[in-house]
């Protein structure tokens, strides 16, 4: 089974997504900031982790910043879900080494898609 970590601190957002991807057959694990991600990583490896950049504690990029410094974290996908839609932003999230960067407001068949074909 798939294992993925979704870290936002909307519950809607997380309800939603936690839903769909279970669903669709994944492990889910529900983070509500970058500290409780670095948490799951020390006991799971996903083979994909959805990232907000705005949380409380640790951001996403800073949570970002650690997990590529992991050397067995190497094969996970990191996907940055943002609200943040500057095209700086989409920049500066997929130069630190995110494989892709949705945003807000997103669809969730779309993301299930993009997930789907990356994990091939």
């Amino acid at each position: 089974m798939k294992k993925i970590i979704i870290a936002d601190d909307e519950h809607k957002i997380l309800m939603t997504l936690e839903y769909s991807f279970k669903k669709n057959g994944y492990d889910v694990f529900i983070a509500r900031d970058g500290t409780e991600v670095l948490e799951f990583l020390k006991i799971i490896t996903p083979d994909v982790i959805l990232l907000d950049i705005m949380m409380p504690n640790l951001d996403g990029y800073s949570t970002l910043e650690i997990i590529k410094q992991d050397e067995k974290l190497k094969n996970t996908k990191v996907i940055f879900l943002s609200a943040k839609n500057n095209p700086k932003d989409i920049e500066k999230g997929l130069e630190m080494g995110a494989d892709a960067y949705v945003t807000k407001p997103y669809s969730i068949k779309k993301l299930m898609q993009q997930i789907e074909e990356m994990l091939e």
